[in-house]
């Protein structure tokens, strides 16, 4: 009778140790998995922040530069196609993430044209208007690529946390994907070449 107890001890034991592992494993994917949410919702909200500052933009453009009504209004369409996409952290693939890229570099590029025509106009340059709302675009970019690299770097440690041993096995019994990573525009690998 003796040695029955102590064998169902020991298998009781055993299940308890082996459940409280996987539970805490589940848990700490749990955690990673959320701060890869928390991150991607950080990406969404400075674009946003973007494009909050754009009308502003474009309308003190306006006031100096009626005749570039075809780039001003590109820069408005691109905003437009742009704030359109939103993506739902759980449901992120490679295709919807390069939609979402694409739509966000077109803004960037009719941004860069919307940038460029102002050098013809000094008295913008110097529009104080303009100098802050300049400013916090430039700041605001720069927040962008802080949050595109801390969502990657997220992401990248939750798909080696799935991928190794043991956490797979609790990985792939509890559901958790993938994350999907922002990658290069086509065409960046290449150097820009410069003619003088």
């Amino acid at each position: 009778m003796k040695k029955n107890n102590i064998i169902l001890l020991v298998v009781v034991a055993i299940v308890v140790i082996i459940s409280s592992w996987g539970v805490s494993i589940f848990n700490g994917l749990v955690n990673k998995d959320e701060a890869v949410k928390a991150s991607w919702s950080n990406v969404q909200n400075q674009y946003q922040r973007q494009a909050d500052l754009i009308p502003n933009l474009v309308a003190t453009v306006k006031g100096y530069a009626t005749h570039e009504s075809e780039t001003l209004e590109g820069v408005v369409a691109a905003r437009a196609k742009a704030t359109q996409i939103t993506l739902d952290p759980d449901k992120l693939t490679p295709e919807k993430l390069q939609q979402y890229q694409a739509a966000q570099g077109e803004l960037s590029s009719a941004l860069g044209k919307l940038m460029m025509i102002t050098e013809s106009y000094p008295d913008l340059k110097a529009n104080e208007n303009f100098k802050e709302l300049s400013a916090q675009l430039e700041g605001t970019q720069n927040r962008i690529a802080d949050a595109r690299r801390n969502f990657i770097e997220l992401s990248e440690a939750f798909n080696a946390s799935i991928r190794i041993f043991p956490n797979n096995i609790v990985a792939n019994l509890g559901g958790f994907e993938k994350k999907v990573y922002f990658e290069a525009e086509k065409g960046t690998n290449k150097a820009p070449e410069v003619k003088f």
